[in-house]
């Protein structure tokens, strides 16, 4: 029973790892004026607080539930 828990917990570990890295070494661009997905304009106060955003907040809440369940492993 050790050694399953040995492995989950080195298995969490990398893939908090990876997941800190995606964020981190990320570029960080300019904010797009319009959405990616949909085309809507992205506002002023969005694209300054999330500097690169490139998605309307709602399509980014779908992007991110999407990647949250259906990633691939």
């Amino acid at each position: 029973m050790s050694k399953n828990f040995d492995r989950a917990s080195e298995y969490e570990m990398q893939m908090r790892e990876h997941q800190i890295n995606a964020v981190v070494k990320r570029p960080v661009g300019v904010s797009a004026f319009t959405c990616e997905e949909c085309g809507r304009p992205i506002p002023e106060q969005r694209r300054l607080a999330s500097v690169g955003c490139i998605r309307y907040i709602d399509c980014q809440t779908i992007f991110e539930l999407k990647d949250k369940h259906y990633r691939s492993v």
